[in-house]
């Protein structure tokens, strides 16, 4: 086994990733796109690895969009099959591992059998902390921005009381912390209704690489990048620098 890679410095606390390119890394093998998503799927494993490695506190993955709907039939059924087989593979050892899950989105439209499954890895793994993996299932950021809104209404709350903070504060993000980091793979450069409001002062990190073929190395890659920027959150320079 090799030895773990040297803590990169600083890391980002919270990293959101958009897994895209699995249907053209398929496509480019000639397999089925849903072959890709269950590739897809196997490399989770290995980034939720790396990011525990490098002391990463918050991973968050856009795994199913409240868009994704309208893909074809076959495509949407494969890949609730496939996320019901991850959750049952998968919790056990992200329980040994430390890793506390966390589901973002709704579960409008979502198959009683596969709401039951997350709901129970929900509950299996809450108990840790080592890091908090947030999967985006479900999810749009309008859609949850539109939610916060209506229940921001039904509390009844005065216009003057509502800030950034009460609005963050009725997110499915509630307690995690806005992302440092939020990397996009397969060439594509746009957030694609992704943690909108939260993705606010992200850094980002675009690869060429379809979402099966990013490793720890493009992941450490990403990280070094990160590592080297100054985030100034609208002060100048000088102000950060002091």
């Amino acid at each position: 086994m090799p030895e773990p890679r040297p803590r990169i410095t600083p890391v980002p606390r919270h990293v959101a990733m958009i897994m895209d390119g699995n249907g053209r890394w398929a496509k480019q093998r000639g397999l089925p796109r849903l072959a890709g998503h269950r590739a897809g799927t196997e490399n989770i494993r290995n980034i939720v690895e790396a990011a525990v490695e490098q002391g990463v506190e918050y991973l968050t993955l856009y795994a199913f969009s409240t868009e994704n709907w309208s893909r074809p039939t076959a495509e949407v059924q494969g890949l609730l099959r496939i996320l019901a087989e991850v959750i049952e593979r998968e919790t056990p050892e992200l329980d040994r591992n430390g890793v506390q899950l966390r589901h973002l989105g709704s579960m409008d439209a979502v198959p009683p059998d596969l709401a039951a499954a997350i709901n129970g890895a929900l509950a299996f793994t809450r108990h840790n902390r080592r890091l908090i993996l947030s999967v985006a299932f479900n999810y749009g950021g309008r859609a949850e921005l539109v939610e916060a809104v209506r229940r921001i209404v039904r509390e009844g709350l005065p216009p003057e009381a509502i800030d950034e903070a009460v609005i963050s504060s009725h997110l499915y993000t509630a307690d995690i912390p806005d992302p440092d980091l939020i990397i996009r793979t397969a060439g594509e450069q746009r957030l694609s209704n992704y943690l909108i409001w939260q993705a606010a002062y992200a850094e980002y990190w675009f690869t060429p690489a379809y979402w099966p073929d990013f490793d720890k190395e493009v992941f450490y890659e990403a990280l070094t990048d990160y590592s080297g920027r100054k985030r100034k959150f609208g002060m100048t320079e000088e102000q950060v620098t002091r």
